[in-house]
């Protein structure tokens, strides 16, 4: 009784978000629930959200304050003790810059996790095609599969009524046997791309996920695409938040040129033979006297610095606006051959099987026109499939390149 009451306590404190992390059995994904999946559970993207309480504790740190300096002085000579205070002061806005700093710095962390979440997305994405252009060959090759064992059981009753020989029975036991053996390759690229998706989504290897078929995305013309990866490239907001953060950074050098000072202010006290106890204080005010470092080099390298950063973001732009105009090509041409697949060859291949089907159960043809006519079928449909992959790889690209998801 004591170990069930201690289960059934353990079982309501566990919250029920802790509960739901994993999904039930057999839950079908859609695309867009994979990639909430992948949002809250994806080990990199949990590792990339760690850098905001660095970037927090960076804050905190240049927000911080010189302490003030306190000194006790025992002298042989009168006053004897002296008790003295000196407060640094920092002027020309050091603490303000540094604070600017690391806000920056901040953004620019948040931009990296956008980054990676991007990346993640895609990454998503990718597998997620991957899985079901995988599972579709599959059962395509099951479907050719049981066509050959219809084959293979025509050529047999044709041989027992004495209409073929032995040799097309053989013919089509070969083709079974070669269909079967292609099932069974097909069968681990199934499991390895689930291993790959559920690892993405942060889920054990071999959890029994199921996809759920998406429809073709609509079409993006190359004006939209770059228009929205200059809007919200996610490679492109870290170099920005870079470049604000090196210009607070030559801000914070500047402010380095300016002496600080330190007021200090000391009380003493001390016994003289001729006037007995005394007790004085003395005011000292401190000057830093920039001789030796003036800070103008930090201010040069800082601003060296922010000139690097300009042209790699130039370079950065020309680069993502030459792989979104390729990307959104190739993507064109793709979608086209896909389209012409599904819509006009696709149907014509499965009459093509049908009517080579018929005719050899009538005896109209023999076994090698008829294992050839399979044959041209099959290799129409995998190369639909192929065409199906091509798509989705240049979609995927095309939406790595924009750095923000094709849909928005």
């Amino acid at each position: 009784m004591r170990s069930l009451a201690l289960v059934v306590l353990v079982t309501a404190l566990v919250p029920a978000a802790a509960r739901a992390q994993t999904p039930p059995p057999d839950t079908p994904f859609t695309l867009s629930a994979a990639i909430d999946r992948a949002m809250s559970a994806n080990p990199a993207i949990l590792a990339a959200r760690t850098r905001r309480a660095i970037g927090t504790a960076g804050l905190a740190v240049a927000g911080e304050r010189l302490n003030p300096e306190g000194r006790v002085e025992l002298d042989r000579d009168t006053p004897r003790q002296t008790y003295a205070l000196a407060m640094p002061l920092e002027l020309g806005g050091k603490r303000r810059s540094r604070i600017a700093v690391a806000e920056a710095e901040l953004r620019t962390a948040d931009a990296e996790i956008a980054q990676v979440i991007a990346d993640t997305r895609n990454a998503v994405r990718r597998a997620y095609f991957d899985r079901v252009l995988a599972e579709a060959r599959l059962s395509l090759l099951d479907d050719v599969q049981s066509i050959m064992t219809r084959a293979r059981d025509a050529a047999q009753q044709r041989f027992d009524a004495g209409d073929v020989p032995r040799l097309e029975v053989l013919q089509a036991e070969l083709a079974l046997a070669t269909a079967q053996n292609e099932t069974t390759g097909a069968r681990g690229t199934v499991a390895a791309t689930r291993s790959q998706f559920n690892a993405l989504l942060g889920l054990s290897l071999d959890a029994p996920t199921t996809l759920v078929p998406v429809t073709l995305d609509a079409a993006i013309t190359f004006d939209v695409a770059i228009a929205r990866a200059q809007a919200s490239n996610a490679e492109l907001a870290v170099i920005s938040r870079r470049l604000d953060a090196q210009r607070a950074r030559i801000a914070l050098a500047k402010s380095l040129r300016t002496p600080d000072v330190t007021p200090e202010g000391a009380l003493t006290h001390g016994f003289d033979e001729e006037a007995g106890f005394q007790t004085g204080w003395r005011a000292v005010l401190a000057v830093t006297l920039p001789i030796f470092t003036t800070h103008k080099a930090g201010v040069t390298f800082e601003e060296a610095a922010l000139t690097q950063l300009t042209a790699e973001r130039s370079a950065v732009v020309a680069r993502i606006t030459s792989e979104v105009a390729a990307a959104t090509t190739v993507a064109d041409a793709q979608r086209q051959q896909y389209i012409r697949y599904r819509d006009q060859i696709i149907p014509q291949a499965r009459q093509v099987e049908q009517m080579a089907d018929d005719a050899y159960r009538l005896g109209r043809t023999g076994i090698a026109e008829y294992l050839l006519a399979l044959q041209a079928a099959r290799d129409v449909r995998l190369r639909s499939l192929q065409a199906e992959a091509d798509l989705q790889a240049a979609l995927t690209e095309l939406e790595r390149a924009m750095g923000t998801p094709l849909q928005p």
